[in-house]
């Protein structure tokens, strides 16, 4: 899979063997996944991924910012292959084994709060929320929890209860969570409070103070406050800085715990290891999974000592911090430091710099934003009523795709751009080719 043939389109899509392997997923596996593009994966390298009939795709999802160092990394297989030949499992959760323990040490190294730090493995991102959650309530001896409009923290039912990104992730599952309430986020670009962008972060958290701690619910009753800084299901939208910290100021005046949710956002995507580091902002807990191990299934949920003080009991998980996946994490988190972080910040402005560009060629672009590699481009039919373009959107999506770019939608009508954190300059601007000529077609149809 050289880059000199990449993208490169050999049947037409999907092919044969795809088409075959899509007919039997669609009689033994749940139709609630939700499938863009019929993509059938065979096999990766860095950012580039082939199919079952060897059509060859440059990616820009990860796998959803998953497969942060790439494709089957050779230091991340070859850490995988030493683990598994070790042993697979023990559960750390009843018995000790060193590379759980070693990774916990090394996340108190990049943690984005002061130490010392306790951390909680889990398999996924969902379950590393699920435990912030009970922990803040246990912490805290409070029951209200607080998000935001457009949040997305996950599928189980307490993440879920916070989740306010699109009416069918809810719909039919209810009742939620009690004591979970939703506050406006700042989407400066469309403010959720009809106010001009200058104002709208403010205006979003006199909202949280006056209407909600004002007329819902009090804030010395609240646990937790729990936050994306940047908002990944919901538009891959970047909550200005001076919004986080006036939170934080918020939510430590009031005794309530800050929760980041980094679960998309952390692990070297915006050029630092996390986002929220881009406010100067210190969190109580933070909450990470998809590019923390490369691939393998791990969340993990990172405390102050004195707020995960916890007994034995309190929560646990069978497989969580499974050695395979701890390994995995290990070697991710030592290519991101040396050298994935600094690429993920370089090529991003290459990558973002090159997406505004197109505003000028491409009227349905009405906004450009994200940091490192995690961009955002929404789609709007006009730019003035700033109207979604969700149809157009789900369109230039499946351009991408035939043209032999992976891209996934983010919130109702943006495209987001979250490839691997290897993508070179080279690749980078091969996807804004692609993306280029996506556009063009879907404007002329």
């Amino acid at each position: 899979m050289s880059d000199m043939n990449v993208p490169e389109i050999k049947t037409a899509l999907p092919g044969p063997k795809a088409k075959a392997i899509i007919e039997r997923d669609a009689r033994v596996v749940s139709p609630s996944y939700t499938r863009d593009y019929p993509f059938v994966m065979a096999r990766g390298q860095g950012a580039v991924v082939e199919d079952v009939d060897g059509n060859v795709f440059l990616d820009c999802t990860a796998g959803i910012a998953v497969a942060a160092t790439g494709h089957s990394h050779p230091d991340v297989v070859k850490a995988v292959v030493d683990q598994a030949q070790r042993f697979l499992h023990m559960s750390g959760t009843d018995f000790y084994y060193e590379v759980q323990v070693r990774l916990g040490e090394e996340l108190s190294r990049i943690a984005p709060l002061k130490g010392p730090h306790r951390s909680f493995f889990a398999n996924s991102g969902t379950e590393a929320v699920e435990t912030a959650l009970k922990l803040a309530k246990y912490h805290t001896k409070r029951h209200h929890l607080i998000a935001f409009f457009g949040a997305f923290h996950g599928r189980t039912m307490g993440s879920l209860s916070l989740t306010a990104s699109k009416v069918r992730q809810r719909s039919g599952f209810g009742p939620l969570l009690p004591g979970a309430h939703h506050a406006p986020y700042p989407d400066c670009y469309r403010c959720p409070l009809k106010l001009r962008p200058d104002s709208c972060a403010a205006e979003c958290l006199d909202f949280l103070q006056d209407q909600v701690f004002g007329q819902v619910v009090a804030a010395d009753e609240v646990a937790a406050v729990v936050v994306e800084p940047i908002q990944g299901e919901g538009g891959y939208v970047v909550a200005p800085q001076v919004f986080l910290q006036r939170l934080r100021e918020i939510t430590r005046d009031n005794g309530i715990l800050l929760v980041v949710d980094e679960v998309q956002s952390g692990m070297g995507r915006t050029g630092r290891w996390f986002a929220v580091e881009h406010s100067g902002v210190e969190p109580d807990v933070v909450t990470m999974a998809k590019g923390i191990a490369s691939g393998m299934p791990l969340g993990v949920t990172t405390a102050h000592a004195d707020v995960m003080s916890w007994p034995p009991g309190a929560h646990a998980s069978t497989f969580g911090g499974n050695p395979v996946a701890c390994a995995a994490a290990l070697a991710t988190i030592t290519l991101i430091r040396e050298s994935l972080m600094k690429n993920a910040e370089d090529i991003g402005a290459h990558m973002m710099q090159g997406a505004r560009a197109l505003m000028e060629k491409h009227p349905i672009i009405g906004d450009v934003r994200g940091r490192g590699l995690m961009i955002g481009v929404e789609l709007v039919r006009d730019r003035q009523t700033k109207e979604r373009a969700t149809e157009e959107r789900n369109r230039v999506v499946y351009e991408c795709f035939k043209r032999g770019l992976l891209v996934l939608g983010a919130g109702r009508n943006t495209i987001r751009f979250s490839p691997p954190l290897v993508l070179t300059k080279d690749q980078a601007d091969t996807a804004l080719r692609i993306f280029d000529e996506s556009l063009t077609a879907v404007e002329r149809s």
